[in-house]
């Protein structure tokens, strides 16, 4: 290996940050969430690396460390992915980070490095668990008010009306019927959270999306999939939804309960909804007008505000919605076949019919 090692070049890693961590000064990868702590020494190999070395401009830029122990270190480094030997695949590697250089490292690190958690949860929850964190630190205010201030009351309107019906009755369901849902159901939920309403022309600029929730500079960076498990006239599997035809494309035959859970982070009671959302989100869109890294905060908030518009769409049609953002990211970007670099899941939405006994959303009104 390191007979040709004088011809490789090593470059460092892009995306690579460094912070001290109580007394060790830790160097972490945050694309592949590899990190290790190291001495001083490591940040004047990777900051002499910033453009390219090969192993004989190492050795003469350190040559106290003497060619053994720069050996060494160059592994250690390697294998943390702080360090990378220039290639093809780095050359392919730039070009799909390409459109992130601007929100790096700042929204990268943290969408990157809070993908793939580790999860602990049970079917229902553990209040065990809360009521032994409550004892310790008890539960902050649920509300925020002033008591001093001149308060004026206000109206809360027409409490009969539907909209107010539907924000009222929309609630988190765990417990689905068993009964297949509706095409005819399924149709108006993605279409009037996901589905294009119109166009908006910019001269010389182009023609940008119009749908029901508001996007930053209507630039709609978000996607919708569709993890079809029991719906009346549709194969199971895996769908993503077209936008503007208003039609489900497939992508995969077949779906089930233990494969939506399993990209669930382990949540059993997913697999039980007839089809499950899967929201992702296509940056560069978001990217091509936003340069500055706060741009990622708002792609967070167009999912909310999608997702939201989902929850009360399948409430006002009598359906059972829930929606999580425990994702095993990897599991799904490889179902839909998206890279997770230029497009990345974001949140997930589910829905079924109504389960036939009072369920958890009746009885806990969360």
């Amino acid at each position: 290996m390191w007979r040709d090692s004088h011809r490789k070049v090593y470059r460092r890693s892009p995306l690579v940050v460094s912070y001290w961590l109580g007394p060790a000064l830790v160097f972490e990868n945050y694309a592949t969430q590899k990190q290790s702590a190291g001495p001083v020494f490591v940040s004047e190999v990777l900051d002499f690396c910033g453009s390219g070395r090969t192993f004989g401009e190492l050795v003469k830029r350190f040559p106290e460390q003497g060619e053994r122990s720069l050996r060494a270190a160059i592994r250690q480094l390697l294998k943390y992915s702080l360090l990378e030997v220039s290639g093809k695949e780095t050359k392919a590697a730039d070009q799909a980070w390409s459109n992130w250089r601007s929100w790096n490292p700042a929204a990268g690190y943290f969408h990157f490095s809070t993908k793939n958690p580790k999860f602990e949860i049970s079917e229902m929850g553990d209040p065990r668990r809360l009521q032994r964190i409550a004892r310790e630190h008890p539960l902050p205010p649920r509300v925020k008010k002033y008591p001093g201030a001149a308060a004026v009351a206000l109206p809360k309107g027409e409490a009969k009306a539907e909209f107010a019906r539907v924000l009222e009755q929309r609630r988190t369901w765990r417990e689905f019927s068993s009964k297949p849902m509706e095409r005819e159901t399924l149709g108006p939920l993605l279409w009037w959270s996901s589905g294009v309403q119109g166009w908006a022309r910019i001269p010389k600029v182009g023609d940008l999306v119009l749908k029901t929730a508001p996007s930053g500079g209507a630039m709609h960076p978000l996607e919708a999939y569709a993890l079809v498990r029991n719906v009346e006239g549709l194969s199971a599997g895996i769908y993503h939804y077209d936008a503007v035809g208003h039609r489900l494309e497939l992508l995969r035959k077949g779906i089930g309960k233990g494969e939506i859970a399993a990209m669930l982070a382990g949540q059993r009671w997913c697999g039980n909804a007839a089809v499950v959302m899967l929201l992702t989100a296509v940056f560069e869109r978001t990217q091509w007008k936003y340069e500055h890294p706060r741009a990622y905060r708002v792609v967070l908030a167009e999912a909310g505000h999608v997702c939201q518009t989902f929850c009360l769409t399948a409430t006002w049609l009598g359906l059972a919605p829930f929606c999580t953002m425990a994702l095993a990211d990897t599991k799904i970007e490889r179902a839909l076949g998206i890279d997770g670099v230029k497009e990345s899941v974001l949140y997930a939405a589910g829905v079924g019919m109504k389960a036939e006994r009072k369920a958890t959303a009746e009885r806990l009104r969360i």
